[in-house]
């Protein structure tokens, strides 16, 4: 159950990091509203506050969470940005998962 709640938390975690990257990207890019600023960070403040929530120490958690926010990046991808993944994008954010469990998830001495 605990397994769940920390890929449950990295999850949102990663949608508050990339939803408060991309609105100024939008700002900076495709000249929408300043105004994006605001949720942008209100978003990146939800962020680290999400980071601080695991019960863990803060590198190994920081550490985790780039394997999931790699995951979600490519999501982002094909639901916002319209492009399919590539087998090998796949293949590259299973190998960031699968370093996310390892690091979160091993076996550690009492």
């Amino acid at each position: 159950m605990i397994e769940l709640k920390t890929m449950a938390l990295f999850l949102v975690t990663a949608v508050a990091e990339i939803l408060g990257c991309y609105l100024p990207y939008l700002w900076l890019t495709q000249g929408k509203s300043i105004w994006l600023l605001l949720p942008a960070g209100l978003s990146l403040a939800l962020f680290a506050w999400l980071l601080s929530l695991h019960p863990t120490a803060a590198g190994r958690v920081y550490a985790a969470y780039g394997g999931v926010y790699i995951f979600v990046a490519i999501l982002w991808l094909w639901a916002v940005d319209g492009i399919r993944p590539t087998l090998w994008d796949l293949v590259g954010a299973g190998v960031a998962l699968a370093g996310m469990a390892i690091i979160m998830f091993a076996p550690r001495p009492a």
